[in-house]
């Protein structure tokens, strides 16, 4: 019977970029025909200058091309279920993508058609089948390539057990010089504590390195393995430097700060900008008392020498699984006379710290405010935390009683009952014995799908999902703890501590949030002032028992991905649980089309030229989200407006 993408099994939403090598001209940035990173332009703005479809014909839209990868496998219990996330990439004239069964497929742009396909298992490596996730893909070109020889020109894609293949973009067949006779092994390097390296973003392009980071299971044991940045060469795979976000006298102790989401590069500068999560195990700190000031934070590094050029520390003794989930965006904003080259950092808190690029210093002030403090014997937490005062938060910060949300009497009445039983104290109250309702939850605010920004305007634009989580710590000494099976990484013993944790969604017995709507919310920000430029609720979603009925617009959806601009004053966004892609005005937020996808389209979107007649196409990956339960699916879609049809 197939799943109905209710909000009981869409809001598990947890948690894809690489930069091009070569310089872009002025003319390319002025139309940036192609998409050769996930974040579409250097810096990772989702900016596109193509204004082919525009807000005067953009109901003339029409589906140009599908493809089927063929994979729709919920892989189930082994490694979990499938989540293929993948932002395509435009280069050598080809479109690139991923797939959760860990393949590398090319595509003809124009046409959709399949031009060549790599499997890693078939042949290269002899591991079973490792991987279910994917976001996306790197591209590197030799600066002068040579015509007919291999791999002048590289694909580059990571797996879930620490694998990094390199394949020839022309033909698709492993670059046997690089590392193992095509790939490189994460398990060849020494990262301390216990467990797999997780690639579930695309590697980032510099010169020639590729570089990348990792996820951890950072709620699953003390210590997990250290959050470490390597740089390797592009053609032999030998590592050039690493940069490790634990203090080397806490690397016995606790692991984590780990770089799980896409980073990404100045290449002006040669810097590199990673944002970092939390050490381990996450919901609890008794194990790692000490500073650890590269844990939640944004490090960014030279690119030649992988060493420190400033960092700034966004969450203090992360207990809360607030990682920072999304790329750091390069933005130029414009204040009077001045233009301040900063970096924006959107986060699980529903907020968006700016720096300026060049030393790390706020553009708009940072205070730090009190936090309620830990009930835990063995735990200290922080007495404050770092908080932007602008711009203002974009998500949903405080739960009253007034807020307790319900469709009947009888279901507000349970969310009621739950809501004062538990610890909750406002944003930042600590995991607790009797349970602590964490509003944002572990999920967001923002999440992986980042920003977009349009330079023309200034603004800025970010989706949220509105919902609270529930943690709580159990004694391995309780008879509770005793014989307990782990069934999540949030449901667990953590290994190396004296507890278990107990996490969830904090949902009404008819699965849907106890807290009121919306679920689900855009927002422009303007950064000359910091100012909220609009804000209106996103997407829908089926609620109630067997998913009977659609929610009204109002009152938005959980989502998964993120949103473009382009230079038609648009934003396109598929993300919400309703199986749509919706193009927005970026002027009023106002949704002025929408087409149905053939699944939920849980990824960002990338648009570019094609063809002949050099035609504009949107595409995203519709091909749902086995993390959020909806519907798995396998098809690429792209939309454009018919052929022949003018500006």
């Amino acid at each position: 019977m197939p799943r109905r993408h209710t909000v009981a099994t869409s809001l598990a939403l947890l948690v894809a970029f690489s930069v091009p090598s070569l310089p872009i001209s002025a003319d390319e940035l002025a139309t940036n025909k192609g998409w050769s990173s996930f974040g579409g332009v250097p810096g990772g703005g989702r900016y596109s200058a193509l204004d082919q479809i525009n807000r005067s014909n953009v109901d003339d839209l029409e589906l140009a091309w599908t493809y089927h990868t063929g994979e729709t496998t919920d892989f189930g219990s082994e490694i979990g279920p499938s989540y293929d996330e993948t932002t395509p990439i435009l280069a050598n004239d080809l479109l690139y993508l991923c797939t959760a069964h860990n393949r590398i497929i090319a595509l003809d742009p124009a046409l959709g058609t399949e031009v060549w396909a790599f499997n890693p298992h078939d042949g290269l490596i002899d591991t079973p089948l490792k991987a279910r996730h994917c976001r996306g893909v790197g591209y590197w070109q030799n600066e002068n390539p040579t015509s007919g020889k291999a791999c002048e020109k590289r694909v580059f894609k990571g797996d879930r057990i620490g694998n990094v293949f390199a394949v020839d973009a022309n033909t698709g067949k492993a670059c046997e010089d690089f590392g193992r006779g095509g790939y490189l092994s994460l398990s060849d390097y020494e990262y301390n504590g216990e467990g797999l390296i997780d690639l579930t973003s695309p590697p980032v392009i510099l010169n020639d390195l590729v570089i990348i980071g990792g996820g951890v299971g950072d709620s699953v044991r003390a210590n997990s393995p250290d959050g470490t940045i390597r740089a390797f060469d592009v053609r032999s795979g030998e590592e050039r430097w690493h940069f490790n976000t634990i203090p080397e006298a806490m690397r016995d102790q606790t692991g984590g700060g780990d770089i799980w989401p896409p980073f990404t590069v100045d290449t002006e500068r040669n810097w590199v900008f990673v944002p970092t999560g939390s050490p381990s195990p996450d919901p609890y700190g008794g194990n790692r008392l000490d500073p650890i000031p590269y844990a939640n934070a944004i490090v960014v590094l030279d690119g030649e020498t992988g060493e420190l050029v400033w960092h700034k520390q966004l969450v203090h003794h992360d207990v809360f699984d607030y990682d920072l989930p999304a790329q750091p965006t390069l933005i130029d904003i414009r204040q009077g006379d001045e233009v301040i080259e900063a970096v924006a950092q959107v986060t699980k808190m529903g907020t968006v710290f700016v720096f300026r690029r060049d030393n790390g210093e706020p553009v708009f002030p940072i205070e730090e405010i009190p936090v309620p403090q830990t009930d835990i014997p063995e735990e200290r937490t922080s007495p404050t935390q770092p908080w932007p005062t602008k711009p203002g938060p974009f998500s949903g910060q405080v739960i009253t009683e007034d807020d307790v949300w319900g469709l009947t009497f009888w279901d507000r009445g349970k969310c009621m009952e739950e809501f004062k039983s538990f610890r909750y104290e406002g944003i930042f109250t600590p995991p607790s014995l009797q349970g602590s309702l964490l509003y944002p939850s572990t999920a967001g605010g923002g999440n992986w799908g980042g920003v977009a920004y349009d330079p023309k305007r200034n603004l800025l634009v970010v989706k949220a999902h509105n919902y609270g989580f529930v943690f709580r710590l159990v004694p391995l000494t309780s008879e509770e703890a005793k014989g307990k099976p782990n069934t999540s990484s949030m449901s667990r013993e953590m290994i190396g501590t004296p507890y278990r944790v107990e996490g969830r969604r904090w949902l009404s017995p008819w699965g849907i949030p106890c807290n009121a709507p919306p679920w689900g919310e855009l927002t422009a920000f303007d950064m000359t002032t910091g100012e909220t430029a609009w804000r209106v609720p996103f997407g829908q979603v089926s609620v109630g028992p067997f998913g009977l009925f659609k929610t009204p617009k109002s009152w938005g959806s959980p989502n998964v991905g993120g949103p473009i601009i382009t230079g038609g004053d648009l934003i396109f966004i598929g993300a919400a649980m309703d199986s749509v892609l919706r193009a927005i005005d970026i002027e009023t937020g106002e949704e002025v089309w929408a087409t149905d996808l053939p699944k939920p389209g849980m990824a960002v979107p990338m648009t570019y030229t094609a063809g002949p007649d050099g035609r504009q196409f949107i595409v995203i990956a519709a091909t749902g989200n086995g993390i959020a339960g909806t519907e798995l699916g396998d098809a690429y879609v792209a939309y454009a407006l018919p052929n022949g049809a003018s500006k």
